[in-house]
């Protein structure tokens, strides 16, 4: 197993890794919509943080050498199911035609975020 890492991705938060690559999967942590440069969150709205958290999650993906067409999986975790339309939205842009499984559930997250996701990828 392989440690990754992306100066271009917040680092994580605890005693955890951004992604572990097993060889031919990857698993990405749950990723905020951090800037990593302030280590804040990118805006008061889902819109904001979601679309940060793809900039996130891609630099994990290309750090690691996985096409984001790769993912497998996703877990989606809302703060208020209410705005699962927003994030869809962002969600649906990013992936275009490709489309993982994935779940979405409501969560409280840590640092009061809106949204958290989470992908698997495979080779």
């Amino acid at each position: 197993m392989k440690v990754i890492s992306s100066k271009d991705a917040p680092a994580a938060l605890g005693p955890y890794s951004q992604a572990i690559d097993t060889g031919n999967t990857l698993y990405v942590s749950g990723v905020l919509g951090i800037v990593p440069a302030s280590g804040e969150l990118a805006g008061a709205t889902v819109e904001a943080q979601t679309e940060q958290i793809f900039k996130n999650i891609d630099a994990i993906l290309t750090q690691a050498g996985y096409p984001k067409e790769s993912v497998a999986k996703c877990n989606v975790f809302l703060a208020d199911l209410n705005d699962f339309a927003a994030c869809n939205k962002i969600y649906a842009n990013y992936f275009g035609n490709h489309k993982p499984a994935r779940a979405c559930v409501q969560a409280k997250i840590v640092k009061a975020a809106k949204v958290e996701i989470d992908v698997v990828a495979v080779k």
